[in-house]
Parts: structure tokens; sequence; C-alpha cells
């Protein structure tokens, strides 16, 4: 066991966990942020996907000794009542279906325009061809992507 000082969602944390923990277990199991999901623990499916210093990073292979003094950023801490706009954009754009996978879609979409706040189609399916979505919503959620760019970038 080890002791790490994360920031996790602007706060503070001080957690004394196996150095070899993955960054999602640590979320979930010792911070109660569950909103961050567990798909395939091999970095494939993006469900588990965070933020880290605003790089988009798959927490379930991250160790927690690999962390440091990024700031984390999980889906509760995208922001403070749910209404950033990419969170406005899926709920226009009815993208959830059974919702599993969305909290890493949206982090991903978030991450994407940051880095680039006017994709092309090409561009919004290259980054998010990392998340899968079972229920097929992709076509929704390159709208979203589409429409939250635009909101952005008013």
């Amino acid at each position: 066991m080890a002791t790490f000082n994360l920031t996790v969602n602007g706060k503070k944390q001080e957690l004394n966990v196996d150095p070899s923990t993955p960054l999602l277990w640590v979320l979930r199991d010792h911070l109660n942020l569950v909103g961050t999901k567990f798909g395939c623990g091999m970095a494939q499916c993006g469900a588990c996907t965070i933020h880290l210093d605003g790089k988009a990073v798959r927490s379930c292979i991250l160790p927690v000794s690999a962390v440091g003094d990024q700031e984390v950023t999980t889906i509760e801490g995208l922001s403070e009542n749910g209404d950033h706009p990419v969170q406005n954009a899926w709920l226009e754009h009815d993208v959830p279906q059974c919702g599993y996978c969305q909290a890493g879609q949206i982090m991903s979409a978030v991450a994407l325009l940051k880095e680039n706040p006017t994709p092309t189609d090409e561009q919004i399916e290259n980054t998010m061809s990392g998340n899968i979505c079972r229920c097929g919503t992709y076509t929704r959620i390159k709208a979203a992507i589409k429409t939250a760019s635009k909101t952005i970038n008013a």
C-alpha cells in the first residue's frame, strides 16, 4: 500500500491503495465515483474514459501510481449540474439507449472538442471509433458532437 494525493474533479483526495490499482477501481471503489464504467478491462471499449489533465484516457489500465500530479476529471466533474454543452447535446439528440457507454462517449467527445472545436465527420469518427456502443447510436453521437461544437463556438 502507498499513499497517493490526487486531484479528482477539482478536489484533493488522499488515498492509501496498492500502486498498481487501476484508476478505474480507485474512482469507483474508494471515491464512490461510479459514473466511470468497467467495460472490457483492456482499454478497448472506452466505457472507462476519463480526463487526465484534459486528455481522454482509459482508466481501466492506468495504474494509480501513474497519475502523479495530473488532474483527474470524471463524468461527475464535467459540470456541476450536468449541463455541459456535450451533455445537453446528448439529451437533445436522444443519444443514450441503455446508457452504459455514454459517460465514456461524452468524455471522449469533450476531449475532442477541446482539442478541435470544429471537427469534420472523419475526425469525429476517428476519435470516437475507440468507444463502443452496443446499441449502435453512432449516428446520434456524431450529430450531438456537431451540435455541441456549434454551441461551444457560438
